[in-house]
């Protein structure tokens, strides 16, 4: 993970604060199961040598899913997050900061003894209404960094949350059924 501060190249008054991807500490349960199941084609491989062949499906499973975390980018600027992923085929998804309605920090036990963390979004986005960043490293500097550029994007553009509680809803519909009976 690369932590920068120079212009992003789609605008000039975009400034690139963070950009890193997932620990592979994620998979942890899931490589280990690859590993299983080479010792189990290892054992097997004894009783029938041409079972080795087999050893490249635990291989080409562990591979994958390394490279798929790997090619899976996350950019905080100071207008949007990107989100870039994709081995073949390339996705990316763009999230305008001012679109963003809350974010938690998350740190179960065991990624909090690893020094990482999970950063959750809310959004008002339509194409990406939650975001999932998941086992970074310094992610309470990380939601810092998001805090303060949601707030500079909400006033650049002008842009508030309305918060409305249930019971406020239930009221008006309540006084509108109230008027049309």
């Amino acid at each position: 993970m690369t932590e920068t501060t120079t212009p992003a190249p789609s605008s000039s008054s975009e400034v690139k604060l963070w950009q890193g991807n997932s620990s592979q500490w994620i998979h942890f349960w899931f490589y280990a199961l690859c590993v299983v199941l080479a010792i189990g084609v290892v054992v097997l491989t004894f009783m029938m040598p041409p079972a080795l062949a087999l050893m490249l499906i635990p291989v080409a499973m562990w591979f994958w899913r390394w490279w798929l975390t790997k090619t899976t980018v996350f950019t905080l600027t100071n207008e949007r997050l990107l989100v870039t992923r994709g081995i073949i085929t390339r996705h990316q998804d763009n999230l305008e900061l001012y679109r963003v309605r809350d974010y938690c920090v998350k740190q179960p036990i065991l990624l909090r003894m690893l020094g990482l963390g999970n950063l959750e979004l809310l959004t008002s986005d339509t194409m990406t209404p939650n975001v999932v960043i998941s086992a970074i490293r310094d992610v309470e500097g990380v939601r810092e960094k998001l805090r303060t550029s949601v707030e500079s994007a909400r006033d650049r553009k002008r842009v508030r949350q309305m918060d409305v509680e249930t019971s406020d809803v239930d009221a008006m519909i309540g006084d509108d059924q109230g008027h049309h009976s």
